[in-house]
């Protein structure tokens, strides 16, 4: 008994410094509340360059938070506090609301009635897509395009297209919302994952630095950051196809 009351004794010091930063894990994904909040009073004041940087900081919060949650066992640590509804709050804020209200702000949603119609259309998909309970798929891919409205805001901000571009090129990702093609979890679908890695590290170097040279655009490196989301979605379709072949022919070989 006294060996192990010896133990026990031992034990505490050590569990609440693990507490502790599971703990400190949570505050680090709630940070990204605090710069989509930075993101949106930035575009309120026209200055887009610091929108579109408080935006890269969600997306490196949150590229980081999942793998230390993981790792620091932040489910039996606090087991009373939900952070997967921290995680899905803190992104529909900045993957969503932030860049849809920078897309009015910066004019690439007209801020006419059927603007407004466009913009409530993506967020009304965008909570779809955050509620679904196979959002995230077992095999850890994304079902429906994954609300990367920030990204799509930063391309069409660097693009300038026409109206009538943006406006195709948010309804139809509003649409593929819910369409369950199944897309890559960049640092956790298996297969390609090497590559992607690679790729995702290249691309990551090249458009932060796009965003520190905003509001200028280097064609070269649009040019070199739009490669990689050409090869998300080739990749994702080309993945989703072959697991429907595998399916169909499993599916008529048992019959």
């Amino acid at each position: 008994m006294s060996a192990a009351a010896g133990i026990l004794s031992g034990t505490p010091p050590k569990q609440k410094l693990l507490t502790a930063f599971a703990w400190g894990v949570h505050l680090f994904t709630a940070l990204g509340a605090a710069a989509g909040l930075l993101a949106i009073y930035y575009a309120a004041r026209g200055d887009f360059r610091a929108s579109f940087l408080a935006m890269g900081a969600a997306t490196f919060i949150d590229s980081a938070d999942g793998p230390l949650a993981r790792w620091a066992k932040v489910k039996q640590r606090v087991p009373s506090f939900d952070g997967t509804l921290l995680d899905n709050i803190v992104d529909y804020l900045t993957y969503t609301v932030a860049p849809v209200f920078l897309m009015l702000e910066a004019g690439i949603i007209p801020t006419t009635h059927w603007g407004l119609v466009l913009a409530c259309f993506v967020m009304l998909a965008s909570v779809y897509g955050f509620c679904q309970t196979d959002a995230k798929t077992a095999d850890h891919y994304f079902l429906g395009f994954p609300n990367y409205w920030n990204l799509v805001a930063f391309y069409l901000y660097c693009l300038a297209g026409p109206a009538y571009f943006n406006w195709i090129v948010l309804a139809l990702l509003g649409v593929m919302v819910f369409v369950p093609i199944k897309y890559i979890y960049p640092n956790r679908t298996e297969a390609l994952r090497p590559l992607t890695l690679t790729l995702g590290i290249l691309w990551a170097a090249v458009t932060i630095a796009m965003l520190f040279m905003l509001p200028a655009i280097n064609s070269v490196m649009l040019g070199a950051s739009l490669s990689f989301i050409a090869y998300y979605f080739i990749a994702s379709f080309v993945l989703h196809a072959r697991a429907m072949h595998v399916r169909a022919a499993r599916m008529w070989a048992s019959k």
